[in-house]
C-alpha cells in the first residue's frame, strides 16, 4: 500500500507546521498534541502518551499472534535561531528543527496513515515518538517508563537524515554507528581574594590552565579502533567578569567520547584522576558530576538484514561508507533490550550540516523513508 498524493501533501504540510514550532527537550506538549491530533483518524489499538516525558507510542496490532516492530522518530527542536527566509521558517524565537527531527516525525506518521488502513497480517507495530533525543535522556526515559514493557519490541528501527550524502542514498551497517558520550561538569573551589593581593586566595587559574590540554591530551587511538577515545573541553567559567577581585572558583565542561560504552568507564576514571591531581597539587576542592550521557548505538546484524532487504526491494542505494560517526544518539537505548538498527537517510550534497542556523529538512525524503520503513514492517508482519 502507497501513500497517495493527498498524503504526501498533508505530511508534508504537518512537517512545514512542526518545523514552524519547535519545543526543546523535555518541554514538546505541544509537538505531541500535534502528532496525537495528526494521527486520532488513523484508528490507532492503543495511544500511550506521557512516555519518558512527553514521548507518545501508538499501537497498530493485527490481533494475531507474531513479534512487534517499533519504529522511532524525535519530537525535540535545538535551541538555535533560524536565519532562514523560508515561508515556514521557525516562528519560536531562538528555538528551531535544526536536526530534522521534524522530518523525522513526518515519516513515522506516514506509517500510521497507512497501517490505519490496513494492519500487519499478524503481530503489531508501535509508532514511537521520543521525547528529549537532544539531551541523551528521552529513550532512557521511555524504555523505563513502567508502560513501556507491554510495548516493548522484539526488533527497533529508526532513521536520521544525514546532509552531506546524495539525496535517498542510505548509510547502513552492522555494529557501532553512533559513539558513546557524557558531558562532564567540573568544579574547582579555592578562595578569592583582593585582585592586588591574590596570594592570600587561593586561585583555580593554574590547575584550569593545566586541566584543559591534560583532559584533551586522554584521546587517543585511531576511530577505527575500538579503544578510540577523545576528551573535548567546552566550556570553561572562573571567578566573576569583575577587576577587583582574583577568582576562587571554577568550572570546565568537558565531552568525553568512546566508541564503546565499556571504554567509557576508563576515560571517566582518567579524567575525574587528573581533577583530582590537579586540586590537590593547587589546594583546591573538586567536584565533578555527568550529564547529556549517551550510550553507544550498535546496529544489530539481524535487524541491519530486515533493513538491508527492504532496500533491496524498494531499490534504494546503500552502503556503509562514513559509518559509524563520533556524533552520539540515544537510540542505542532501545538495543538494549530489542534488536536493534539505524539507517541514515542521505539528505543531499549541497544542503547546510545538521545544527546549522539555516538547515531544512528536505520534504522528498518523507516518501522514501517511509516506503522503506513499511517494506521493513510487511516483510517481517505481512
Amino acid at each position: 500500500m502507497d501513500l497517495t498524493n493527498q498524503d504526501i501533501e498533508d505530511l508534508v504540510a504537518f512537517r512545514r507546521e512542526l518545523h514552524r514550532f519547535p519545543e526543546i527537550s523535555n518541554e514538546e506538549k505541544e509537538t505531541a498534541k500535534r502528532v496525537v491530533s495528526f494521527l486520532a483518524d488513523t484508528g490507532a489499538d492503543e495511544v500511550l502518551t506521557g512516555l519518558g516525558g512527553h514521548g507518545a507510542a501508538f499501537v497498530y496490532d493485527s490481533g494475531q499472534p507474531g513479534q512487534t516492530l517499533l519504529f522511532r522518530a524525535e519530537l525535540d527542536a535545538l535551541p538555535i535561531a533560524e536565519i532562514s527566509d523560508i515561508p515556514h521558517r521557525s516562528a519560536v524565537e531562538g528555538k528551531g528543527h535544526m536536526c530534522g527531527h521534524d522530518g523525522h516525525m513526518a515519516i513515522i506518521a506516514a506509517l500510521g496513515r497507512l497501517f490505519g488502513r490496513q494492519r500487519p497480517a499478524k503481530g503489531r507495530v508501535v509508532l514511537m515518538f521520543q521525547p528529549a533525543e537532544e539531551t541523551g535522556d528521552g529513550a532512557a526515559g521511555v524504555v523505563a517508563d513502567p508502560r513501556y514493557a507491554a510495548i516493548r519490541p522484539d526488533f527497533a528501527f529508526s532513521l536520521h537524515n544525514l546532509p552531506g550524502t546524495p539525496l535517498g542514498h542510505v548509510r547502513l551497517r552492522e555494529g557501532v554507528v553512533n559513539c558513546a558520550s557524557r558531558g562532564m561538569r567540573i568544579t574547582l573551589e579555592g578562595r578569592t581574594a583582593h585582585s592586588s593581593m591574590p596570594e592570600s586566595g587561593i586561585s583555580p587559574m593554574t590547575a584550569v590552565s593545566r586541566l584543559m590540554p591534560r583532559l584533551a591530551a586522554l584521546g587517543g587511538n585511531s576511530f577505527t579502533s575500538d579503544e578510540f577515545a577523545m576528551a573535548t573541553v567546552t566550556h570553561v567559567r572562573m571567578g566573576e567578569p569583575v577587576f577587583g577581585v582574583a577568582p576562587g572558583q571554577a568550572e570546565i565542561r568537558a565531552t568525553l567520547r568512546t566508541r564503546l560504552d565499556a571504554r567509557m568507564a576508563d576515560l571517566c576514571a582518567a579524567a575525574e584522576a587528573l581533577v583530582r591531581e590537579e586540586a590537590e597539587a593547587h589546594g583546591l576542592q573538586c567536584g565533578f558530576d555527568y550529564h547529556e550521557i549517551f550510550v553507544a548505538s550498535l546496529n544489530e546484524p539481524e535487524a541491519v538484514a530486515h533493513l538491508a532487504a527492504a532496500l533491496d526491494a524498494e531499490g534504494v542505494p546503500h552502503d556503509g561508507a562514513e559509518l559509524p560517526m563520533r556524533a552520539s544518539e540515544d537510540f542505542g537505548i532501545f538495543g538494549h533490550s530489542s534488536k536493534s538498527a539505524m539507517f541514515y537517510l542521505g539528505s543531499g550534497t549541497d544542503r547546510p550540516n545538521l545544527h546549522n542556523p539555516d538547515y531544512d529538512f528536505p520534504d522528498d525524503l518523507i516518501a522514501i523513508g517511509a516506503r522503506i520503513f513499511m517494506r521493513t514492517a510487511r516483510n517481517l508482519l505481512g
